[in-house]
């Protein structure tokens, strides 16, 4: 089985986030880029089917050249081939970037490269966008399973679980298909040195897209509200505890 498994350069967010002065994307001037641990999970599932069936993975990113280094990780971990299709990702909606990535897969495919599995993040961490999985999966005329935490092939069809309200969600659809992934299933692997060197041997494919991008539409991006925070004074020295014996008692910790 040769899997594509497809990721996104996104800024590398650890503590508060802020936005663009036009709020259309997040700020990473002062922070670094990454993959989202969604395409973290999915390039590892796409590599650990490609070892049970004597296949290969290919990684692909819409982007600058910038986006390189993060082909390169993933090239570091596993997969054998990677494809930049260059872009302002920035100019790209989710019907850009699906139209965008079915044409590297329809162009392989009259190569002899065909792709039995497609996977990618459930959705983008810097935008939330969810679109790009199911409109893929419309322009090729595949099936798709969205939000998988694990995936096994059987035969001919892919089964992928995830938790639900309800306990353990199971679906399956017939290959060829295309998976999204959500983070939580796998623990995703780490380049070591001699799969960062090997990485750096690995000649990156470039396409340029035939059509112009139609936007996403989108309007603004919005934060959340920070939660509300309450301070309680319970008391001050041993008058405080009667009212500390009185909350634990409420929180269950006491009986």
């Amino acid at each position: 089985m040769d899997v594509l498994v497809c990721i996104k350069r996104v800024p590398e967010i650890a503590g508060a986030v802020t936005l663009t002065d036009d709020s259309m994307a997040v700020d990473a001037r002062h922070v670094g880029y990454t993959v989202s641990p969604h395409e973290e999970c999915a390039v590892e599932l796409a590599v650990q089917v490609a070892k049970a069936t004597d296949g290969s993975v290919t990684v692909l990113s819409v982007g600058t050249d910038d986006a390189i280094q993060q082909l390169r990780d993933a090239l570091a971990v596993g997969c054998s081939a990677a494809v930049l299709v260059e872009a302002d990702a920035d100019r790209y909606g989710p019907a850009d970037v699906a139209a965008a990535v079915a044409e590297v897969v329809t162009a392989h495919e009259s190569q002899g490269r065909s792709y039995g599995l497609v996977l990618l993040g459930n959705d983008a961490a810097d935008t939330g966008d969810f679109q790009v999985g199911i409109r893929l999966a419309y322009a090729l005329g595949r099936p798709v399973l969205t939000g998988a935490a694990t995936l096994e092939l059987e035969g001919d069809r892919v089964v992928t679980r995830a938790e639900g309200p309800e306990g353990t969600e199971v679906s399956e659809a017939p290959l060829p298909a295309v998976v999204t992934v959500v983070e939580g299933g796998v623990e995703p692997r780490y380049p070591s040195v001699p799969g960062r060197m090997k990485a750096k041997r690995v000649q990156v494919e470039t396409v340029t897209p035939t059509s112009s991008p139609t936007g996403s539409g989108r309007m603004r991006l919005k934060l959340p509200p920070p939660p509300a925070s309450e301070v309680e004074v319970l008391g001050k020295g041993a008058d405080a505890a009667p009212a500390v014996v009185d909350l634990l008692e409420r929180l269950g910790v006491l009986r």
